[in-house]
């Protein structure tokens, strides 16, 4: 089969692996180079921990997705996963559920009281009296080197095109057709659509409202030479138990200690650029310089906004089948992509025909089924032969 992808971000790319893997043709475009260094999915970093509490399910399928990159690492011949566990804060009376849940899943969970925690890890910056879940089977995604692997990986398979700086307006559903912008159409099979953000622009207005764009500001740190080899032995902290939701990455493989807060997030009505307002800086220099010890302004290197989607309801993602073999994937961020290459998988088979093995994720599991046609509107792509 001949597949044509949409997105040069890591779910257009893994599930382009996953098929060319399976003995399919794929072509993937996109509005600027693949990888593409404006996608969401192209950090310095992304965390990969399984705890989801009181849901088996997807702390089931987290675990799936540790061993699905490692399997990776070994398919595309290289490293981009760093596997220095997670620290998620959680409540004294709920620390035993959750390692339960996670021992039930096939992860390894360790509990630490709140002066084992402050013991241990003096220098992050936990909210007093918090406790803790450490996972074993979690750690750190090199986000960038991922998608460079995978575009590597595609770039010198004969089965594989990729077409950078080829802008997607549009796709008829009915005739698995995808327009760019330079009034090139592309035939396939089967067509997938996951552009991150800018997937709203190429999905029906019935489908567009469904999804919220949101914009989060983060902060890149180097941390001072002493404090250095603590920083290098800290996990993932995907919590440190403040009202804020305040949480970090630490400094692996030469990246930067990465901070950020779930109040840094906020609902945009469109894209604005990668550079961080003032105040959002601001905001998250005062939230880490009240919890991390010695943190200074000066650390400091760099900041940055992204933007991700989520479905209005849900705030999770969203697969929608737009016609037959004709997907669109919108949703972005950190958790798409630890899901990621379970997403491919699932993906790739609805595409070439197979039948998806459960997930145990109930957006892919169960997606939203709308009529085919032409997408976004049949008016915007007339005069386009």
């Amino acid at each position: 089969m001949r597949v044509v992808l949409a997105g040069g971000g890591v779910i257009a790319l893994l599930t382009a692996v996953e098929c060319v893997s399976a003995g399919h043709e794929v072509i993937v475009a996109d509005q600027a180079d693949i990888p593409f260094s404006g996608a969401t999915s192209f950090d310095r970093h992304r965390v990969l921990r399984a705890l989801h509490p009181g849901d088996l399910a997807t702390t089931a399928a987290a675990v799936s997705a540790h061993h699905a990159w490692i399997e990776l690492e070994r398919l595309l011949s290289t490293t981009f996963y760093e596997q220095v566990g997670a620290l998620t804060a959680i409540g004294a009376d709920e620390a035993v559920a959750a390692r339960e849940l996670l021992t039930v899943a096939g992860s390894k969970a360790e509990v630490f009281d709140a002066d084992e925690l402050a013991a241990a890890f003096p220098h992050a910056g936990f909210h007093p009296g918090t406790g803790a879940v450490f996972e074993s089977h979690a750690g750190v995604l090199l986000a960038d080197r991922v998608l460079e692997a995978c575009a590597g990986w595609l770039r010198w398979h004969a089965h594989a095109e990729l077409h950078p700086h080829r802008r997607v307006i549009g796709v008829d559903a009915d005739r698995a057709e995808v327009r760019l912008a330079d009034g090139e159409i592309l035939r396939g099979d089967a067509v997938l659509l996951a552009a991150g953000p800018w997937s709203r622009d190429l999905l029906a207005p019935e489908l567009s409202r469904e999804l919220v764009l949101h914009r989060q500001t983060m902060l890149y740190c180097d941390v001072p030479p002493a404090d250095a080899a603590a920083w290098a032995a800290t996990p993932a902290i995907t919590s440190l138990g403040t009202p804020g939701g305040a949480w970090l990455v630490p400094p692996v493989a030469g990246t930067p200690l990465k901070l950020s807060a779930a109040s840094a997030c906020r609902v945009v009505d469109e894209i604005g650029g990668g550079a961080a307002p003032s105040w959002w800086r601001e905001h998250l220099i005062d939230t880490f310089a009240a919890l991390i010890p010695g943190f200074r302004r000066d650390w400091l290197v760099d900041t940055r906004d992204c933007h991700y989607l989520a479905r209005r309801s849900t705030l999770g993602p969203m697969l929608a089948v737009l016609g037959d073999r004709v997907l669109s994937y919108a949703a972005c961020g950190g958790s798409s992509f630890k899901f990621a290459p379970l997403i491919a998988r699932s993906l790739a088979a609805r595409l070439t025909g197979a039948d998806p093995a459960p997930t145990g994720l109930e957006p892919l599991d169960r997606p939203l089924i709308r009529a085919s046609g032409v997408h976004p509107t049949r008016p915007a792509l007339r005069g386009v032969s």
